[in-house]
């Protein structure tokens, strides 16, 4: 299959971008040791809301269990009353996610959806016709998705009715450190302003934990996959290639937003490879780590050297094509995108 691959170097300073049910930041023992790790589903949150921001008339898919209230404005806007829309969209929902019974202030699905605008309005118009959810839900054409190129890039799964699942074009690793790390853990205090000044101590204390690390991550996009007549076959080649452009760039600059405010773990990455190959499937490079780095003077520098040898020693040994290859900081990421994305069919 024909396929793009990135394969990022990224340093986070002080962070918790992605939690446990304990609140301490996720691990992942590879190599024998413990390393932090971002998992694929919290990076991939952070790079679809900016793909939204940076391209939102192709990203308007929404994941969620509230439907209702924008089917039923759907419903109206098609000429339902809204007697009737309240009826429409709750059986809607009944049929294609199941309604929630235990939720008492909101009409909810079960599960979430990833829905489309355009497949919302098709929904709504066509119980405006026919008065019946099972036939209106018939109208969705998951072959059409103009206007949420996220749900074919991330896919969907729906139960009740496999015609509505979207096999993800994309696919990604969970970040890992290219190193050891052990987490730590932070004490805090916070002044009561209001404290009269004879009285000592703190209004509030606390403990948090956090860490900071080099990761290597990695994520790919199958391009005939994208092309096809159950994804975003119905673009022009240059819609297609915008779309392609714009998760390029949010997954290059994306970080999760988790503790945004009191940590603030916004980076770029040091070294971004691209390939691009008309064949095979996407082979990550995280083996260049198996053995964790060891460094006194930081672990980007060395992370970007045996990322590169692992790259070299699979052409090398197992004959590992490309038609594109590039790196960012070699080119900047405007050339880089560029040339990445006119390999797009």
């Amino acid at each position: 299959m024909k396929h793009l691959e990135l394969h990022i170097i990224q340093s986070v300073p002080v962070a918790c971008l992605n939690r446990d049910d304990l609140n301490s930041p996720k691990t992942a023992v590879f190599g024998g040791v413990q390393r932090a790790r971002v998992s694929s589903q919290s990076w991939k949150r952070a790079i679809r809301e900016l793909a939204k921001e940076i391209a939102p008339d192709q990203f308007k898919g929404e994941r969620t269990r509230l439907m209702y209230d924008p089917l039923v404005k759907a419903m109206i806007d098609a000429g339902v009353s809204a007697t009737d829309a309240d009826a429409g969209a709750r059986k809607v929902i009944d049929e294609l996610v199941k309604l929630d019974a235990k939720s008492k202030d909101k009409v909810k699905s079960t599960t979430l959806y990833f829905m489309s605008p355009l497949e919302l309005e098709a929904v709504a118009k066509a119980y405006a016709e026919v008065k019946d959810a099972k036939k209106a839900l018939k109208s969705i054409d998951a072959k059409a998705l103009k206007d949420a190129a996220d749900i074919s890039i991330f896919g969907r799964m729906v139960a009740s009715d496999h015609s509505l699942t979207v096999e993800a074009a994309s696919m990604f690793s969970h970040a890992l450190s290219t190193h050891k790390v052990d987490n730590e853990i932070d004490f805090f205090s916070a002044v009561d302003d209001l404290q009269p000044k004879e009285e000592s101590g703190a209004g509030m204390t606390g403990t948090l934990e956090f860490n900071s690390a080099t990761y290597y991550r990695f994520a790919a996009l199958n391009l005939d996959m994208l092309a096809d007549a159950e994804h975003l076959g119905s673009l022009s080649n240059d819609e297609r290639q915008s779309v392609v452009r714009t998760f390029i760039e949010a997954t290059i600059k994306a970080i999760p937003s988790a503790r945004k405010n009191t940590m603030n773990g916004n980076t770029l990455p040091v070294h971004v490879l691209g390939v691009v190959r008309e064949k095979g499937h996407p082979i990550q490079l995280i083996n260049a780590f198996e053995a964790p780095v060891k460094s006194s003077q930081g672990y980007a520098v060395k992370s970007v050297e045996l990322l590169k040898a692992e790259y070299a020693k699979l052409k090398d040994t197992w004959g590992v094509e490309a038609v594109f290859e590039q790196a960012i900081p070699e080119v900047n990421v405007t050339s880089f995108i560029d040339g990445m994305v006119a390999h797009v069919i």
